[in-house]
């Protein structure tokens, strides 16, 4: 066994290439909608339990706070929608090399982006 093994990796020091980076955030992304799912039902629920629930959804809706996890639930759908359809490409053997792997992930970036920004524009209006 070799005893020059760290025993606790700091993982600040790693420097992670682009495409894994879009990995780990297509997971995030997938936790975040998991969760905010639940926040959408019991609103949905709300909603459909009678006119005085439907007014309440409706005003918590209007605030900052709402309007702000409206958002960051679609980004994360939006962002999870784009690196999934990457996942598929690769899965039918398109950009599994090196080079195109990257380009995938700097695609992946910039679609997501402008999605994201377009829902922001879409939620705040």
């Amino acid at each position: 066994m070799n005893s020059k093994r760290p025993v606790n990796l700091d993982l600040g020091k790693f420097h992670f290439p682009l495409p894994a980076i879009t990995s780990i955030l297509h997971r995030i992304s997938g936790i975040i909608i998991f969760v905010g799912v639940a926040f959408l039902l019991y609103g949905l629920q709300l909603s459909l339990s009678g006119e005085e629930g439907f007014s309440r959804v409706s005003e918590l809706l209007d605030s900052f706070l709402a309007k702000l996890i409206t958002w960051g639930i679609l980004s994360a759908l939006l962002y999870h929608l784009v690196a999934g359809i990457k996942h598929l490409f690769m899965d039918m053997g398109i950009g599994e090399d090196l080079e195109s792997g990257r380009l995938a992930a700097k695609a992946t970036i910039v679609v997501s982006v402008i999605l994201i920004v377009l829902a922001g524009v879409w939620v705040w209006a």
